[in-house]
């Protein structure tokens, strides 16, 4: 009887590597001989599921989003979630740096650029959903417009991160920058 082989698995496998090897060195360093390497496979392997590099590289950035939704199943209040956005780890830090390395291709691959805009999307939803519910309770201030509160402190928390990852700003003060934001808009 031929063995069963789950090939969504070993794609995955693969893109994995891709994003060690990514969080490490950049996409640059990302070939089809070191994710092999990276895998513990054959170059063969690889092009047996994937036709080429940028194939290769789109997929991986398919699977950046597999923490994100998480994150945002996982019921957290607005100041955990930005919190858990942040690179205050080894697995944040490498999770920040692969998503950087994938947002500079994105710049000029539409396709990786798709995948961010919906990454992004569901994101500010969430916040938003998360801030109107605090909304509701009374815990945050009528006057505040969830939907553009999303957005800007999605933005504010991009900026910390690239601070906290050129270290230019600690992770306790940007927790302190955040915490100081949302105070500027409770009830």
């Amino acid at each position: 009887m031929p063995k069963r082989v789950d090939h969504e698995d070993r794609r995955r496998r693969i893109a994995a590597a891709v994003r060690r090897i990514a969080a490490d060195r950049g996409l640059e360093g990302v070939s089809l001989n070191e994710v092999a390497a990276e895998a513990g496979i054959s170059k063969g392997f690889v092009q047996h599921y994937f036709e080429s590099r940028d194939d290769m590289l789109r997929f991986a950035a398919t699977t950046l989003r597999g923490g994100l939704e998480e994150r945002i199943a996982t019921p957290l209040r607005v100041r955990a979630l930005l919190i858990a956005l942040l690179p205050l780890d080894d697995a944040g830090r490498d999770d920040a740096l692969v998503a950087n390395a994938f947002l500079v291709r994105a710049l000029k691959d539409p396709e990786i650029a798709d995948h961010f805009r919906t990454g992004h999307g569901l994101l500010r939803d969430a916040v938003a959903a998360l801030l109107s519910s605090a909304q509701a309770d009374g815990d945050l201030a009528r006057s505040v417009d969830p939907a553009a509160e999303a957005a800007l402190l999605l933005a504010l928390v991009a900026g910390l991160g690239d601070a906290v990852l050129l270290g230019y700003q600690s992770g306790d003060e940007a927790i302190a920058l955040i915490d100081l934001h949302l105070s500027r808009i409770a009830a």
